[in-house]
């Protein structure tokens, strides 16, 4: 009972005064200088944010870092001593020296483990709290939609990759131009994207952010091309996971990585939730610290977003891959497969009571998974709306109590406006779920993801050397963490706006005043260049 006390009596006394302490081990310098905040930091363990203990654990595990929590051993001993020594003889002496002995070779080790795990744990909750957010902004992206793209992987050495995708994503002839050093071919790259442009009829033109993407940005946007195509730069981030990927084999068994890849970043403009749901979220690139969290408990985040985006816009069961039908709720990798296998052997669904002949289409997961689903042009007009089949009885009552069909309804505001949907409420619909559906049917199949909008960076900001302090330019987000967000501003280096930097006001969650792919204004404080960091204000002085 009293050893029990006496490990509760330094719990609290840890929960109230540990400090985390962090410093370089001998000879790491040099290998460590991404590290270098910690080489000598301490700080109150209860005050330690998740980003700071994570890049302190990540040191430690890569032998850089002695990190260490504790508290003040000799009032923590002093406190522990008056539980068990009483008097001042001899033995209590003994006593004294045992308590002393126990605290150093015992308790504290085993409280310290303790708190190391349950801090560890809370930075893990806040880092992966942080990246499914990040995440859903992503799959969130506003899309093209379905227009002929040409996909380009811009490269100095090994040329730029061009794909030319049909309306629905599906390729039709690959290329490589060299309008760049070494080569410079850049007539003959002109003259090969334009045929192709015209060929293939392209009505916009998606250039991944990489390795001399501002340059082919820069050589596309001075080519005599029609003036209704639209030029977007994209997001290479796990393009390079995805060409490499079983998916992308299955998909593209004749072609090597390269056009795998370019056809991603055609793709990604179209449609991101579509492409995105293809490649592990842990590789795309936004959050903090992704490989160092408890990967089960990320994973099963990251899944869980991914299902909830898919449902929230819905997928055309006509042209949806498998892998995106995978993450409708209801379906799996195995219906998922016999759907798209289903509609190739038949045609496209009709209607949603079709989906019911899929192999092994159950009547539970075609309830879970109806709703989810649309049908452009189906037999019935609520096929491609989030009405689910078992309430269109009730919108075709609704209807015919307006004395018009279910078509006319949804077109007619009026006639809706004259609903009373009081008198449509029973034992399985309630008044909320009668909500839905009347925004539903003002709205019908509507896609929650805003329309796209055109970017371009400072034309005369290119790299590093270009930035000075002072400089107002133009960027977009691209990554937010919990002491700030990161921008794109053009120089192939993102910048970060500290939290403190992010608004005039004090500002706690960076969420609350900027989202991933927003575009925003910032001014360079700070241009580091030996280790390529640049400091970004969003404070208008």
């Amino acid at each position: 009972m009293s050893a029990q006390r006496a490990r509760e009596s330094l719990r609290l006394t840890f929960s109230k005064h540990a400090v985390i302490e962090s410093h370089i081990i001998k000879g790491k310098d040099a290998e460590g200088q991404n590290f270098r905040s910690w080489f000598d930091w301490h700080e109150p363990l209860s005050r330690c944010s998740s980003h700071r203990l994570l890049a302190m654990r990540r040191g430690e595990a890569e032998g850089v870092l002695r990190v260490k929590i504790g508290v003040e051993d000799e009032a923590a001993i002093q406190r522990i001593s008056r539980m068990f020594v009483k008097g001042n003889d001899e033995a209590s002496q003994l006593v004294a020296e045992a308590v002393e002995d126990g605290y150093k070779r015992l308790l504290e080790p085993s409280i310290e483990a303790e708190f190391a795990a349950s801090s560890k744990q809370r930075a893990d909750e806040e880092a992966i709290q942080i990246f499914t957010r990040n995440l859903e902004q992503l799959l969130m992206a506003s899309p093209l939609g379905q227009k002929r793209v040409m996909g380009i992987d811009p490269g100095f050495r090994t040329g730029c990759k061009v794909v030319c995708l049909d309306a629905q994503g599906n390729l039709l002839h690959h290329d490589v131009i060299y309008p760049h050093p070494p080569k410079n071919e850049r007539v003959q790259a002109m003259l090969t994207v334009q045929r192709l442009v015209e060929k293939y009829r392209i009505e916009a033109i998606s250039i991944g952010n990489g390795t001399a993407g501002r340059e082919t940005e820069s050589f596309i946007e001075h080519l005599d091309l029609p003036e209704n195509i639209e030029v977007y730069s994209v997001s290479e981030d796990g393009a390079s996971i995805y060409s490499a990927s079983e998916i992308a084999r299955e998909e593209f068994p004749d072609e090597d990585v390269t056009v795998r890849g370019a056809v991603s970043i055609g793709r990604r403009l179209m449609d991101p939730l579509a492409e995105l749901v293809k490649i592990d979220p842990s590789s795309i690139g936004v959050g903090q610290y992704q490989k160092d969290v408890n990967q089960p408990a990320l994973k099963r985040s990251l899944d869980q977003t991914v299902v909830s985006c898919v449902n929230r816009v819905g997928v055309n069961v006509n042209t949806a891959s498998p892998w995106l039908l995978t993450y409708v709720s209801g379906l799996g990798p195995s219906l998922a497969r016999n759907i798209v296998g289903y509609r190739s052997q038949n045609g496209p669904f009709r209607s949603r009571r079709d989906i019911l002949k899929v192999p092994r289409m159950g009547a539970k997961a075609f309830e879970q998974c109806a709703g989810f689903l649309r049908i452009p042009e189906g037999d019935h007009p609520l096929d491609n709306s989030a009405v689910h089949p078992e309430r269109y009885a009730l919108v075709e009552q609704m209807a015919k109590d307006c004395g018009c069909s279910v078509e006319t309804l949804m077109k007619d505001a009026a006639r809706r406006a004259e609903i009373d949907i009081n008198r449509y409420t029973n034992e399985q619909v309630g008044l909320p779920t009668l909500r839905d559906i009347m925004d539903e049917l003002e709205k019908p199949g509507r896609d929650p993801r805003e329309p796209l909008k055109q970017f371009a960076f400072d034309p005369t900001v290119h790299e590093l050397s270009d930035l000075h302090p002072g400089q107002i330019l133009p960027g977009i987000v691209t990554n937010i963490t919990n002491f700030g967000a990161f921008v794109d501003i053009g120089v192939h280096t993102k910048g970060l706006v500290h939290v403190s930097q992010m608004a005039d006001h004090f500002v706690k969650d960076p969420t609350t005043v900027v989202t991933l792919h927003q575009h925003v204004m910032v001014r360079v404080l700070e241009v580091d260049l030996q280790r390529e960091r640049i400091s970004l204000s969003m404070k208008s002085n």
